[in-house]
C-alpha cells in the first residue's frame, strides 16, 4: 500500500505532458488526474463487485428456476453477461473516441453506468437483472476506453508508463474497496452491493468539470517518430495479436477467482459473503500494489520480458489455491496470482498505446478491452465443463500449470518474440 500512496503523489505532483498540443486545463493537475483515476476503477474489477452475493442469488431464485445447474449457470451470467457486452461495445467505444471525442464518451457512460449497474437495487426478477447488466457491460466499454485513451493523449514516455500503472492500480484499489463493500453488504442482503455501482454519478460531476477534450487535429499532432511512441505509421499486426491473444488467456485464468472462489471457499472452509469478498480483494490489492510498480520496472525491462514474470506469478499462485487444503494457503495463492495479474494491463496497455498511430490509437486501446472481456466472458463457459470432471480444486491447478508452462515458453523464445515485434515498435 506505501508503493500506492507514494507513486499517487509523485503523479499528482510531477508528470511529463506534451502541453503545446492540447487545449486543456494543465493535465498535470492532481484534479484532472484524480478523476481519470476515479475513473479507471470503475471498470475491471466492476463487475465482480457483487460475487458475494452470488450463493444467497442461487437460494433465492430456486423457485423460479428448478434445475440447479441452470439456476447456477445463470447466476453466474450475473458476473459474466457484462463482460460479453463490453466484448460488443469496445470495438464501438474505439470508433467513438477516435470520431467524436474522448470526454463526450466518458462522461455520457459514467451516468450510464450508475443507472445501470444499481438496477439489481430494487429489481427482483433475474432476467431484468441480467437485463441491467448488459447495459452495465456496454457503460464500462466506454469508461475504459476512453479514460485509458485521455491517459494516453495526455502523457508521453516513462510519464504515460508511469501513469499507466498507476491507472492499474486504481482499477485493483476499486476492486479492494468494493469487493470488500460488497461482500459486506451481501452479508446483509444480496441486494445491498448493487448500490454500489452509484459511485459513478459523483465521477461523471468531476468528469465535466475537469476534464477537457485534447486537441487532436493533424498540425497538433506529435513527430511520429518521436522517442518511445511508435516506430511507424503501420499496424503493428504481430504485436496487436500477441497482446491480444495473451490478454484474453490471461482473463480467461483470472475470472476463475470472482466467479469460482465464492463457491470454492463455501465448500473449503463454509466461507461467509464478507470473507469470500475480502479473499477477492486481496487479490486485488496485491494486484494495485504491482501495478504502481510497473513505472520504474519498465525502464529497466523491455514489454516481452515481463512475459514469463507474469504468467510464472498468476500459475505459481493458481497451482496454490488448487492444492490448498486450508484457508491461508488460498489467500497466499491470492496475492501471488494478484501480483503477475497487476503487470500485466499497464504492461498490455502501455505496449499497444506506443505501438500504434496516434489517429488509431482509441480503436487498439478498445481492441484491448475486447480481448480482455472477451476473456472474463468466456472464462466460466471454457472452465465450468472441465469443473464437473476435475472439482473446484482441479480446474485451478489445471489452470496453473497452462499459465506456468506459457511462462516457460516465453522465456526460453524470448529472442524469437523480441525478433517477432521489433520491426513494429521499440521495445524499450
Amino acid at each position: 500500500m506505501n508503493y500506492m500512496v507514494s507513486g499517487l503523489l509523485k503523479l499528482l505532483s510531477v508528470g511529463t505532458v506534451r502541453r503545446e498540443n492540447y487545449l486543456m486545463p494543465n493535465p498535470n493537475s492532481w484534479t484532472t488526474k484524480l478523476t481519470l483515476l476515479l475513473a479507471s476503477s470503475l471498470t475491471v474489477m466492476s463487475c465482480a463487485t457483487v460475487s458475494p452475493s452470488l450463493p444467497a442469488m442461487k437460494q433465492q431464485f430456486e423457485s423460479a428456476i428448478a434445475d440447479p445447474d441452470l439456476r447456477t449457470t445463470l447466476v453466474k451470467l450475473v458476473i459474466t453477461l457484462p463482460a460479453l457486452f463490453i466484448v460488443i461495445g469496445s470495438p464501438i467505444a474505439g470508433l467513438v473516441v477516435d470520431r467524436f471525442g474522448r470526454k463526450p464518451l466518458l462522461l455520457l457512460t459514467c451516468i450510464l453506468y450508475g443507472f445501470a449497474g444499481s438496477s439489481g437495487l430494487y429489481l427482483d426478477s433475474l432476467p431484468a437483472i441480467l437485463g441491467g447488466r448488459a447495459l452495465l457491460g456496454l457503460a464500462v466499454a466506454g469508461v475504459m476506453v476512453s479514460a485509458t485513451t485521455l491517459i494516453a493523449d495526455y502523457y508521453s514516455g516513462p510519464a504515460r508508463a508511469a501513469f499507466m500503472g498507476l491507472q492499474s492500480g486504481f482499477m485493483g484499489l476499486g476492486g479492494v474497496v468494493f469487493l470488500t463493500l460488497g461482500g459486506a453488504l451481501a452479508q446483509q442482503n444480496w441486494h445491498y452491493p448493487f448500490g454500489i455501482y452509484l459511485f459513478a454519478w459523483p465521477i461523471a460531476l468531476l468528469v465535466f468539470a475537469f476534464i477537457l477534450e485534447p486537441d487532436r487535429s493533424s498540425s497538433s499532432r506529435p513527430n511520429v517518430g518521436a522517442e518511445t511512441d511508435m516506430a511507424s505509421q503501420s499496424t503493428p499486426v504481430s504485436v496487436m495479436v500477441i497482446v491480444y491473444g495473451l490478454t484474453t488467456l490471461s482473463q480467461i485464468a483470472f475470472y476463475l477467482i470472482p466467479v469460482q472462489l465464492p463457491f470454492f471457499l463455501d465448500n473449503l472452509v463454509k466461507a461467509l459473503p464478507s470473507q469470500s469478498g475480502m479473499a477477492i480483494a486481496l487479490c486485488t490489492l496485491f494486484s494495485a500494489i504491482a501495478s504502481v510498480t510497473y513505472g520504474k520496472l519498465k525502464q529497466r525491462m523491455e514489454f516481452v520480458t515481463f512475459l514469463p514474470v507474469i504468467f510464472g506469478l498468476m500459475g505459481i499462485g493458481y497451482l496454490l489455491i488448487g492444492q490448498s487444503s486450508n484457508w491461508a494457503q488460498v489467500l497466499t495463492g491470492l496475492a501471488i496470482s494478484g501480483m503477475g495479474l497487476g503487470i500485466l494491463m499497464p504492461n498490455m496497455s502501455v505496449w499497444i498505446s506506443v505501438a500504434v498511430p496516434d489517429n488509431l490509437r482509441g480503436r487498439a486501446l478498445g481492441g484491448l478491452s475486447t480481448s480482455m472481456f472477451l476473456g472474463q466472458f468466456l472464462s466460466p463457459i471454457v472452465t465450468q465443463p472441465l469443473t464437473k470432471t476435475l472439482g473446484l480444486g482441479g480446474i485451478y491447478a489445471l489452470t496453473g500449470g497452462v499459465l506456468v508452462i506459457v511462462a516457460l515458453g516465453f522465456a526460453v523464445f524470448k529472442s524469437q518474440v523480441l525478433n517477432l515485434t521489433r520491426p513494429m515498435i521499440s521495445t524499450k
